[in-house]
């Protein structure tokens, strides 16, 4: 993945012209940043403030960031259904691949009530809007959106107060999960957490507030706020459980 991501972007600073990679997760992200640094004119840019998955984006001196809104380097698509038929994001995802898409050229998905839009790499939009035409079996009318219509639903969480001797990740996935400590401990040294879309398998990992951390088989949760310690010398948090 870094080995393409490299030649992509040192194409177009070698010709000093505007390219983008293909959608990246999180910890790709992360990795990308590793790779290049501090290096001028590289942008990450998903369609909204809510995307997590994100091009990575090389603009020369000549353009500014305000490029990217006016001319995406990508598409906006929504798909219109029955409302009374309950489909998710994994739905959505499925039937993608189904028909032969690949993973890295779709980004965020933001299902809704009969409606769904969805972010994806310019060059596959023709083709979708030809082809896909349902999810399942519940039959879809697909059109493409300008970005400013992008709707992103605030996601649905589950608000747990709770207080912790620390701030270790395997103390605040317990918390967060209504798990043991012990057990939460498996999860992590098992290599299923990540914080931030990178995976960590120390249980004593420092986590802090902001950050989100996904464990596979439990789901994923956001520390939304730290509130100072209690009267007990405790830390208070707000984890917000993603549902």
């Amino acid at each position: 993945m870094l080995a393409k991501v490299w030649d992509k972007i040192n194409g177009g600073i070698r010709k000093n012209i505007p390219v983008n990679t293909f959608f990246l997760s999180l910890r790709e992200q992360e990795l990308c940043r590793y790779l290049f640094g501090e290096a001028q004119g590289l942008y990450f840019f998903g369609g909204c403030q809510e995307a997590e998955r994100k091009l990575l984006c090389y603009l020369p001196e000549y353009l500014d960031e305000e490029c990217l809104e006016l001319e995406p380097p990508l598409c906006c698509l929504r798909a219109m259904y029955f409302q009374g038929d309950s489909l998710s994001h994994r739905d959505f995802l499925g039937a993608l691949m189904g028909i032969g898409i690949a993973r890295e050229t779709v980004g965020d998905i933001f299902v809704g009530k009969g409606s769904c839009d969805f972010l994806v790499i310019g060059e596959i939009a023709p083709y979708l809007l030809q082809n896909f035409t349902e999810v399942g079996r519940t039959k879809i009318s697909l059109k493409q959106i300008p970005l400013s219509e992008l709707s992103a639903p605030e996601p649905e969480v589950k608000e747990i107060r709770d207080t912790l001797a620390s701030l270790r990740l395997d103390g605040v996935i317990s918390a967060g999960f209504r798990i043991g400590r012990s057990a939460a401990s498996q999860y992590v040294t098992a290599g299923k957490a990540a914080i931030d879309g990178l995976p960590c398998e120390k249980p004593d990992k420092q986590v802090g507030e902001g950050m989100k951390i996904s464990v596979r088989g439990l789901g994923k949760i956001k520390i939304h706020s730290v509130n100072g310690q209690t009267k007990k010398g405790r830390i208070s948090v707000v984890i917000h459980r993603y549902v």
